[in-house]
């Protein structure tokens, strides 16, 4: 039995231990005081759940705990057949058979693990650091050892499992096939579907089962802001790239995220911790053949408007001519999915993991729009934007989008200029 720090008052998650009653072989009482922790509002004592023999102590004094962590392990008296009196500390002849002779799950597709004090489960420091840089979700894998723990065997075995699961016809627990023959109530036709196509929805269906999503809509008078592009349009052809409103928007999202910056940041569950993000680099959808890629402009607050619409221009290109690399999908800070040029107004994007948040982008439509008391016909864009509710306030996304409404629609022709010491297209003149 593992002995847990339990609920100790409202507001109090964590406590330090200040003395150890008990040493490891001692044989205790059910409601005997084990240790005692200091807290901010009193020093608590913690009792033994049960009869039995302490077999280990897992805290020293003067040691940080919380609320759900483990600090003992008890073996309950008449659990292993012996009698507490007699029991030595040094064996424990049933847990290791045990250990020998049953072979413990690792993961399953239902299996998460259950902390109601928010503890990340039980691994070393180095198990965590490979899973971070693997991206695996500690939370989905069964520890074998003692308490849960989860070793580097586990998680070896989860990356297996994973492996299986991913070939065609193996693997536990694979979706059952559809035994229907739809032949019988008309012609039917079959297409394999695409490696790329596996690999996002397997991306998708993560992110949709991990984070809880909010979706938060909006729209933005971007009247001003074509009348702006088409201005500068034939001086963006002069430097042979088009100006498009993604390039618009990525300008102006840039703003937002460094003034809400758990926008830019990630969840790392397993430690409980955000991670903030000092670079910007932003993900952009783009519709290929192989179906939807993301390939990431890097350091996007450093370069201006030409630079950006070159960029968008170049990467979209490459996705789409099969030429992306993995560098070019890694390290994306935000994404933006517009759906403007396909048609639709607003829809819902999942987040892209590691990211927190994801913007998604409609179609411009001309509408009649009250202002100053009078009914104008304006260009209004509906706005999407998806973000991760563990890091995220319902609060802090209104807040977000409400902002870039307003950046959309007061944006300073300033950033059309173009400054750059690029040649054009033409070689005949220099800026």
């Amino acid at each position: 039995m593992q002995i847990k720090i339990p609920f100790l008052a409202e507001g109090v998650e964590s406590g330090t231990v200040v003395s150890i009653l008990v040493k490891e072989g001692d044989q205790v009482k059910k409601d005997q005081t084990l240790l005692e922790l200091e807290t901010n509002k009193a020093t608590a004592p913690i009792p033994s759940p049960s009869t039995g023999r302490i077999t280990k102590i897992q805290v020293k004094e003067g040691e940080e705990v919380s609320v759900g962590q483990t600090v003992m392990t008890l073996e309950e008296a008449g659990v292993s057949g012996e009698k507490p009196e007699t029991a030595q500390p040094s064996t424990h002849p049933q847990v290791s058979s045990a250990r020998e002779s049953v072979s413990i799950p690792v993961s399953d597709e239902d299996y998460t693990y259950q902390s109601k004090s928010g503890f990340p489960p039980p691994a070393s420091p180095s198990v965590r650091k490979m899973a971070l840089e693997l991206g695996i979700d500690l939370t989905k894998i069964r520890g074998s050892e003692r308490g849960g723990r989860i070793t580097t065997k586990d998680l070896k075995a989860y990356l297996q499992q994973l492996k299986a699961q991913a070939a065609p016809g193996k693997g536990p627990k694979g979706p059952a096939p559809l035994n229907i023959d739809f032949s019988k109530w008309g012609p039917i036709s079959k297409k394999p579907i695409s490696s790329i196509r596996k690999i996002i929805g397997q991306k998708m269906q993560e992110s949709w089962t991990t984070v809880p999503h909010v979706t938060q809509f909006d729209e933005a008078d971007i009247t001003s802001l074509l009348g702006l592009r088409k201005k500068y349009v034939p001086e963006y052809e002069k430097w042979g790239t088009r100006l498009t409103v993604t390039g618009i928007i990525l300008k102006a999202v840039i703003t937002l995220l460094k003034k809400y910056p758990i926008f830019n940041a990630s969840f790392d569950q397993a430690k409980g911790e955000v991670i903030y993000k000092a670079y910007y680099h932003l993900g952009v959808a783009v519709d290929t053949e192989q179906g939807l890629l993301v390939p990431v402009l890097k350091d996007v607050d450093r370069k201006d408007l030409l630079e950006l619409s070159k960029d968008v221009a170049a990467l979209s290109e490459k996705a789409r001519s099969k030429k992306i690399s993995l560098e070019d999908v890694q390290g994306g800070t935000f994404t933006i999915s517009n759906l403007g040029s396909i048609g639709g107004t607003y829809f819902t994007p999942i987040v892209n993991l590691p990211e927190v948040a994801i913007l998604g982008i409609g179609t411009g439509v001309a509408k009649p729009v009250a202002r100053a008391g009078k009914v104008e016909i304006r260009t209004m864009l509906p706005l999407s934007l998806s973000y991760d509710h563990r890091v995220i306030d319902g609060a802090d996304g209104a807040r977000f989008i409400q902002e870039l409404v307003h950046t959309l629609e007061n944006l300073s022709e300033s950033i059309f200029i173009v400054k750059s010491k690029q040649v054009k297209v033409t070689g005949k003149a220099k800026k």
